[in-house]
């Protein structure tokens, strides 16, 4: 029998503070540097680096789902012009008669892992998706927000910014998701909330280790906290250019679930897994630049904004019914819209009124921004972000009510009522385009069928075991 002792394998570790420097420092030269010469400078280092062992690409479906595949370094420098997997085993893609898809490597978004959660021996990118012949493949919303921003800066100098706010709760067991049961429901680890939770109790320990994860990783994370409900948690990290800001929120979930099931726990942004209580939300802070200068300030504008920045918001607020199902994408999402719960359920702006669903922080010449506080942390945040661009750019404005008291209109209160105005509306294909369009509608019309129309009271067992982030092919072939 062989031996199969660790100290036979050599593969990278970094220590966590050295982890911190060497990815802030790839973060920085990400916006500085061009792509091809970071490109020239990673592959001289991974043939130089003998202790890295494989290298993840990631990518994201079209309704949020987080894939991962990892290569062999040396057939990844010898064949990244040549990368293809089957398009038709990810929901969204492609069809199986046509299911061959490209990868195209995002060299800049090189990041260097903890190797207690990732393992040893691993660095990740992200990875565009690209059609047989190589063009963009229109359901890949990472390269379609990597796009429009490129032609954004280029043909007017306008750079997007975003950080979110992504919340979610802490249950017992490994796979609470997936064994869900409605009778029985989620079991908190935590009673407390906000300060109430000890120093090293079980959700304070999660979200440190998270937290530290992050860290190494260079989000630039701010703060780092229970939230109200029980159970519940939020880490917040920097602000940044919002591709960076997307791939964040997509590590920062993965992350969040490996410290939990390390722990013998599960980490869910399920937007409402337990009814009663708050839910979590994404609250997406964005904000535009132009020459370094915030287009989004005005000293002695309303509220501290410019007429830009209203103009935006007035387009996000008159299109809010129809985007609703992109921002609230699943059944569950629709519960957590509950004004009793400081759900931001009106379709208004207010810089106080947390029930509105754009609030205005206080800000200065520097972090003036708006805050979409009607995004819920299972969406597609590439998909968010995009169709937060589209819509406050090209979008047609709200007529501003002369008067903040002026009776609110509302966002849909079901996923039911999210798919009819988000199918009626042409705008919507316009900018998704109509074969994004339908595939969405699908999918989410697929979802919508397997639960109750009612909400109720108690959150049901096919609004979990359905939901896009939980579920997996042995569920829906059973249905």
């Amino acid at each position: 029998m062989q031996n199969n002792d660790s100290s036979l394998k050599n593969f990278l570790e970094i220590p966590y503070d050295r982890l911190e420097e060497m990815n802030l420092k790839a973060k920085e030269r990400q916006q500085t540097n061009d792509p091809k010469i970071l490109e020239e400078e990673y592959r001289i280092y991974l043939k130089r680096e003998k202790r890295i062992k494989a290298v993840t690409l990631c990518f994201t479906d079209i309704e949020g789902r987080f894939h991962m595949l990892d290569y062999d370094k040396k057939y990844l420098l010898e064949s990244a012009s040549n990368l293809t997997f089957d398009g038709s085993s990810i929901r969204g893609f492609t069809a199986q008669h046509e299911s061959d898809l490209r990868l195209e490597v995002d060299w800049p978004s090189f990041i260097w892992l903890p190797s207690d959660i990732f393992g040893s021996g691993k660095v990740v990118m992200f990875a565009d998706v690209l059609s047989r012949d190589r063009t963009p493949y229109n359901s890949d919303f990472r390269l379609q927000l990597k796009i429009y921003t490129k032609k954004l800066k280029e043909k007017e100098g306008i750079v997007a910014y975003a950080a979110t706010e992504t919340e979610g709760f802490l249950v017992e067991s490994v796979g609470a998701e997936q064994s869900f049961d409605e009778d029985s429901g989620f079991k908190l680890i935590s009673t407390g909330g906000y300060y109430h939770s000890l120093p090293l109790d079980k959700l304070r320990r999660f979200i440190d280790a998270s937290a530290e994860s992050q860290r190494s990783m260079g989000f630039k994370n701010e703060k780092d906290h229970p939230e109200v409900a029980p159970s519940q948690f939020e880490l917040n990290f920097g602000y940044t250019e919002v591709i960076r800001a997307c791939d964040q929120i997509q590590l920062y979930k993965l992350v969040c679930r490996q410290v939990a099931n390390n722990m013998g726990l599960t980490a869910t942004f399920l937007p409402k897994p337990i009814a009663n209580v708050n839910g979590s939300g994404m609250h997406t802070n964005f904000s535009l630049s132009k020459n370094n200068k915030n287009l989004f300030f005005q000293k002695d504008g309303q509220d501290g904004l410019s007429q830009y920045a209203w103009d935006f918001i007035l387009r996000i607020l008159n299109h809010a019914p129809e985007t609703s199902l992109v921002f609230s994408s699943s059944v569950n999402a629709y519960r957590r819209l509950d004004p009793h719960f400081e759900a931001p359920n009106q379709i208004r702006v207010s810089p106080i009124d947390r029930g509105s669903m754009i609030r205005i922080p206080a800000g200065n010449e520097k972090t003036a921004r708006i805050e979409l506080r009607a995004v819920a942390p299972d969406a597609n945040p590439y998909l968010v972000l995009y169709t937060m661009l589209r819509i406050g750019l090209e979008g047609k404005k709200l007529v501003q009510p002369k008067n903040r008291r002026d009776r609110a209109r509302f966002l849909p209160g079901t996923i039911h009522d999210a798919i009819r105005l988000f199918k009626a509306n042409d705008f919507i294909g316009r900018f998704l385009g109509e074969e994004n369009k339908k595939k969405y509608l699908i999918f989410k019309e697929f979802v919508a069928d397997r639960s109750p129309r009612e909400l109720g009271k108690k959150v049901k067992t096919s609004e979990i075991i359905y939901h896009h982030e939980v579920t997996n092919q042995v569920l829906w072939n059973t249905f």
